[in-house]
């Protein structure tokens, strides 16, 4: 694992992200590590696999917000959307708090919505790429 032992205070930023990816390159020439990184990147795609799921994460980009709060945002039944952040949080997506009668959600790590983006923009261009492909079909 990474250690801090070889940063010190005039360690540049190249060199802080080279020891790092050093240490992640050590951790996956374990193929044992990679497996088991792999197993759990699908299991964490099963749960995303969801469209309901997704809206969620996509409220919850900005930042917490209570289950009331979800089901008037989505539009979405109480029990359906309580069943999908049961689901979320028990795959450690979500965190939720208790804040008196109500529960309030928060995505578990900032980069799952960088992900999530990142799937969304590469769907958009696949739409974007097939609406020039119809263009150009029907015009040919």
């Amino acid at each position: 694992m990474y250690t801090m032992s070889r940063i010190n205070l005039n360690t540049n930023h190249q060199d802080y992200v080279r020891y790092i990816f050093l240490d992640i390159v050590a951790i996956f020439r374990n193929n044992a590590t990679m497996k088991q990184v792999f197993s759990m990147h699908a299991e964490v795609c099963k749960t995303l696999a969801n469209p309901k799921r997704l809206e969620i994460i996509y409220a919850l980009k900005e930042g917490e917000l209570s289950v009331g709060e979800l089901v008037k945002k989505l539009g979405i039944p109480k029990a359906n959307i309580s069943q999908h952040l049961a689901i979320l949080r028990q795959r450690r997506v979500l965190v939720s708090r208790r804040e008196g009668v109500n529960i309030y959600y928060r995505i578990s790590n900032p980069k799952i919505v960088k992900a999530c983006a990142l799937m969304r923009e590469v769907l958009t261009e696949q739409l974007m790429e097939e609406g020039k492909v119809v263009k150009k079909a029907k015009v040919g």
